[in-house]
Parts: C-alpha cells; structure tokens; sequence
C-alpha cells in the first residue's frame, strides 16, 4: 500500500497529514510492521541479511516516514488538534518499540544473522548495535520485569512529552505590550521592528516582547530599562515552574522529579547502578568517571579565568555606568557595552552584513569548497508554511542527487524555540528500494520586517552553519543501512562534531568574504570590522565555558547521584555545582531546569555534556585546516569520507583517527576558546 501522507517522489504530503488522520495512519503502519515481523520470525527458517533484515528496514521505514511529519509539524507547527492526536499515537509507538525490543524469537534471528560470515563492516556495526539495543530494551528480563519495563516506556514518553507542551505553552502565554517607546530605549532598530510587526500581527497597538529568543534577547543586551530586563528575565527564567508570572499554572516540578524516578528505575531494571550508566551504554565516553573528569579538568582550567571576567565586567559597571551590584538580568546588557567598549564592536554592528539570502549562498559555496557538493534550491514542493524552502544536493562532478532537505529558517507563534535538524527520510538501499536521504533544518531567526530582509547576528551565522553541519552528515552519508546512515547509530558525544566543526568557516576571513556583504550596499566587512571581530572572538569566552560546563554537570550528576529515597534534589544539585563552578549566582526564584529541554524532553539525558566531549572533536579536527588552509581540498576530502560518509557503520574513535592520524587532545579547544592550557 502507498503511504497517504506522502506525494509521488516520497516526501510528505502536509496537506494530507490532518489531525483526525493520523492516528489511523499510525495504527495502519503499526499492523503492518507487526504483520512482517510474524512472517519473517515463523517463516524464514535460516534468516540472512537479504531475507531477514532487509525487509524489515523497509516495513521500519514506511513506519518512520509515516511518523516523521507528524511530529516535525507538531514542533514547528503547534495546534491542540495535531498535539491531541501526535499524544495519542506516542504510546502505541512506545508500546510497539518495547514490543519489538523483547520479542526473543527476533531477537534469536537477529543473532542468527550477526552468526554469518561475508557480512561487511558495516553490517556488523548495525548488528551488533541491534543486539546490544535488544539487551537495552530488555529482552534478557523475565516477563514481570519485561512488563514493568513496558510501563516505564510509556510513561516516560508521555512525560517528557508532557515537559515540552509545558514549555512550549508558557513560552506562547507570556507577552508585553508597550506603548511608550522610551520603554524601549537601546534596542536597536531591528528589535524594534520585530516588536512593531508582532503587534500588529496580533491586532495590537504599540509594540509587543514576547520570550522568543528573537525577542527576548534584544531586550536582555540593549534594553536601557532595568526594570524591563529584569520582568524580562523573571517570565522567562520561571517558565513552566512555581515561580514568576505564571507561577503554578504549567508547573513542571512534578514531571522532574517522575521522570528522574522513572529513568533511574529503568536503568536499575537493566541491571545499571544509575541512568548515567544507562546513558553512557551507546556513546563513546567509556564511564561516568571519565565524563566527570573530562567535565572538572575543563572547569578548573576555566574557572579563574571566568571569575577574572566577571570582575571585569562588574568593575566596568560601578566605573562607568555607576551600577554598585550587577544583577543576572544586568550580564548581558552590561556586556555588550563593555564589548563596545574594549572592541568598539556589537552583534547588531555586524547584522547588516549577513542577509540570510546571501548567508545561505555563502554557506552553500563554503560546503561546495570542501566538500565538492552543489545545492541548488528547488522551486516546486508541497510545504506547510510559506516560510519554509527546499533544497537538493547534488555531486559536482556528476550531478547525482545525494540528498534533499527542508529549511524553516525563523521564529513564530505555534513553534517549539531554539534550532535543530531532524530526520525525515533515511539514506536506505535494497533490491526493492533505492531511497536518498531527506533531512528538516529548523531555526528561529527574526523573520524580515517590511522590505527590509531577515538580517542575522553573528551568533545565527553560527547557529546555521551548526545546524546545517548536522545536514550534511546525514545527507552525504554512503551508508545503505538506514540503522547506522547518516547521523543513526553514531554515539551521542560524537554526533555534535560535524555541527561543531562547521562553525569555524564562520571566522575565516576567506570563508566570510564568499557571504559577508552589507544588504544594501554589497559592501563586505571593512577590515577594521573584522579585525575588531576578531579580536572580540573570545570575549567572556571563560564565563561562557563555565556556563555550558554547569549544565553539563548538573546533567549528569543529577541523574549519576539520583537516589530514589531522596528524589531528584534538584535544586540542591544545581547549588552544589554552581558552587563549584558558576560565577553568577542567579535570584532563588530561578528555575532554569523546568524549561531544559535538553535533558528532560530531549535526547541528552545524562549527555549534555556531548556538546564538550565533540568541540574537543570539532576544534582538533579544525587544526588540521588551520595548518593546510581552510579550503584545503585534501582535508576537506578526508573529512567528507571518513566522518561524513560513513555515518555510525564504525567505531567513532577509528573514524575520527583515520581522517586525523591521531586521537584527539583538548588543546585546541581550550586555544580556540581564548583560556590558557
């Protein structure tokens, strides 16, 4: 049967995809795997690669394509009718993937197949992670413990589920409306245009802020107000907690503490000590000793450094600004003046220079540089907002299509905040199907205000070459086998290099000249701009590291020390790490965990510290650029089919050796980050 959310060429069909559908497509989907699955474990008495596992990759896939735009459109796309049906799908899913990984006779077959000789590497790799998943999933327990486990699954879907919706909802409730613009003196004309055009959108007079990241960031670095800033950051600091503006009303503190209980239960039920253990079973970092010693080395070179930079910048308040006590909603502000200050230098100096039309060609001539691919936009696809464009990529030398991706580049209402790259398709091929890899890049970025374009800090610049290094390791994968193609199958902590690594092109000099050019005069950056850039490059790059390194530790020792009679001890765990590494102090009605998504909705449970594990990954193999040239093409090459076309078919660390000659080591990062080895 043809998927009916999906057109003729095998991308969705967002029109189709209505709320009242899609919990039959699921269903239909569902049976049809549970179908295959009865067949092939009854009827193939000697299971092979081409008789076995192939078909089920392809009954997985109709299941994953199906499932792919419901829950893309449910994050970028928000309604009550998509959100009641996408809920009402997560526990059959949940229910069939527990299903699936404890059903021995499968699992048997699976074995039966590992058992065989003339498989390539790259099957062996997919195999043995399938078997290793199967033991995750439970398959060893006896059945009373196999049905717990089923419960444990279902909820924590729901919850984490239940955590975004929260988020995401008081996020949307929040807003203000202003009607005397001296309010809103310091934000530059930019801000002020988006809060304009938000109004009006909403049939409001004046101007309105809300907490989208757009919004909410001008006000926190130019905004002269304090009293502004700071009901700024009370709204958006309290968000789904017991505290703020909306305290109470979409209170994630319950869901924390279920879902760190049902995570450690889980992990004791497989036979781990804790769910850091748990987590640590499919990356590459080989303990939680080893995550906490590569997490405190890192802060004990930072931290003097960061509270040097703090004291900078609060000496620089009381000397020329006359501000006696910094405060957390005074950081930022007060940062961007002391930038301005030491580098004569702002984010919004250099927005005029990045046109996202022009970021996007400049992006696209970098990748084709280095790693001999052409994207060109396509003209006709169905979509589901007009915002959204369509890619192809194709080889340079032989025009073969590698991949095609989706790009919804800015903020609105109804969409889930921050950037990401999704899967929708998966780079598989058997005799029955020759399919090419299909991926969602998804941003926030201030949309254009009246015939003036979507103009992008530095930062954005940044984030979109981040994302679009995601895209490419899932695009140019050469891997046939959907389970380690692409981003699938690679370790967690590795999965941030290629993403990580892209962000350098946004520096060089001769990476900047192919897209840096002023909107209105086709200028590009003057030389004294860039070398104030430059030299701005690490400014309060030690605050920054501790930053990252609080939430990685709070993570991970939340869920390592959990302990079932005393529950999450959430707030003394943050305490105890912010003593240790943490150079501002935020109030005691801070609840910055109730809307971490990262790690109570996303996948980086006891693995946020992945961002630091892979930019040791990304700033080493950038010095291999550094000491060839930028574009230089041999190691664009080695990069390209050591890292980016082989996806998760071999181990992370012989990858990463064959492209660099070498394993990694944390001086460039701590080089790249301005902080002294």
């Amino acid at each position: 049967m043809t998927n009916p959310l999906l057109d003729s060429a095998g991308l969705p069909a967002f029109s189709k995809i209505q709320p009242t559908h899609v919990e039959a497509a699921i269903d239909h989907r569902l049976a049809e795997c549970r179908t295959e699955i009865a067949r092939l474990t009854s009827e193939v008495a000697v299971p092979t690669w081409e008789n076995f596992v192939e078909p089920l990759d392809e009954v997985d896939d109709r299941l994953s394509r199906t499932w792919s735009p419901i829950g893309h459109l449910n994050g970028v796309l928000n309604s009550d009718e998509l959100r009641a049906a996408y809920n009402a799908c997560l526990p059959k899913l949940s229910d069939y993937g527990t299903e699936v990984g404890q059903n021995e006779a499968l699992f048997r077959a699976y074995q039966a197949v590992a058992s065989l000789e003339h498989l390539d590497p790259a099957q062996r790799k997919l195999l043995e992670n399938i078997l290793r998943d199967f033991h995750l999933s439970g398959v060893d327990l006896p059945p009373e413990q196999k049905a717990r486990y089923k419960e444990i699954s279902q909820e924590l879907s729901q919850l984490t589920t239940k955590f975004s919706e929260n988020v995401l909802d008081a996020t949307n409730a929040w807003s203000k409306s202003i009607e005397d613009e001296q309010r809103l003196a310091g934000l530059p004309p930019s801000a002020l245009a988006l809060a304009r055009q938000t109004a009006e959108q909403r049939g409001l007079s004046g101007w309105l802020l809300t907490l989208d990241f757009p919004s909410y960031m001008p006000v926190m670095t130019y905004a002269d107000d304090r009293e502004l800033r700071f009901e700024l950051y009370e709204a958006y600091v309290t968000r789904a907690s017991d505290q703020g503006p909306q305290a109470g009303q979409w209170d994630n503190s319950d869901l924390m503490e279920r879902i760190l209980a049902r995570r450690h239960e889980l992990a004791e039920l497989l036979g781990f000590a804790n769910y850091a253990e748990r987590s640590l079973a499919t990356k590459m970092a080989p303990s939680p000793a080893a995550v906490l010693t590569f997490l405190n080395d890192l802060a004990e070179r930072s931290v003097t450094q960061a509270r040097r930079e703090l004291d900078e910048l609060a000496a620089f308040a009381r000397e020329q600004h006359g501000v006696s006590q910094l405060e957390p909603w005074d950081i930022g502000y007060y940062s961007e003046k002391l930038r301005v200050h030491r580098y004569q230098i702002s984010q919004e100096e250099l927005r005029p220079y990045f046109p996202i039309s022009r970021v996007l060609t400049g992006l696209f001539g970098v990748v084709e540089r280095l790693f001999g691919v052409r994207i060109q936009e396509a003209e006709t696809f169905e979509t589901y907002h007009p915002d959204v464009r369509f890619f192809e990529i194709r080889e340079v030398d032989s025009g073969a299509l590698r991949g095609q991706f989706y790009l919804d580049p800015f903020a609105r209402q109804h969409k889930r905040g921050g950037a990401w790259m999704d899967v929708c398709t998966n780079r598989m091929h058997t005799v029955r199907c020759d399919q090419i890899p299909v991926a969602y890049l998804v941003c926030n970025f201030s949309p254009p205000v009246g015939e003036q374009p979507s103009l992008l800090t530095h930062q954005e610049v940044e984030t979109l070459f981040h994302e679009f290094g995601h895209g490419l390791h899932h695009l140019l994968t050469k891997i046939d086998y959907p389970g380690v193609a692409g981003i699938n199958g690679v370790p967690w902590d590795a999965v941030e290099l290629p993403s990580q690594f892209m962000e350098n092109w946004c520096w060089e000099r001769e990476s900047l000249d192919l897209f840096a050019a002023h909107w209105e005069t086709g200028e590009p950056i003057p030389e004294d701009l860039y070398r104030r850039m430059m030299a701005a490059r690490n400014f309060q790059s030690a605050m920054q590291m501790v930053r990252q390194l609080e939430f990685a530790l709070f993570d991970f020792r939340m869920h390592h020390e959990y302990d079932p009679a005393r529950g999450g001890r959430i707030e003394e765990i943050i305490e105890s790490v912010r003593e240790q590494v943490a150079v501002i102090r935020p109030p005691a009605f801070n609840r910055f965990a109730h809307s971490f998504s990262h790690i109570f909705a996303g996948g980086y449970a006891a693995g946020y510290y992945s961002y630091k594990w892979a930019e040791v990954l990304s700033a080493d193999a950038f010095s291999l650029f550094e000491e060839r040239g930028v574009f230089d093409a041999e190691a664009g090459r080695a990069f390209r089919e050591n890292i980016l076309e082989r996806g998760g078919s071999e181990d992370a660390m012989v990858l990463y050796v064959r492209f660099r000659g070498r394993e990694p080591n944390t001086d460039a990062l701590l080089r790249h980050s301005g902080i002294a080895a």
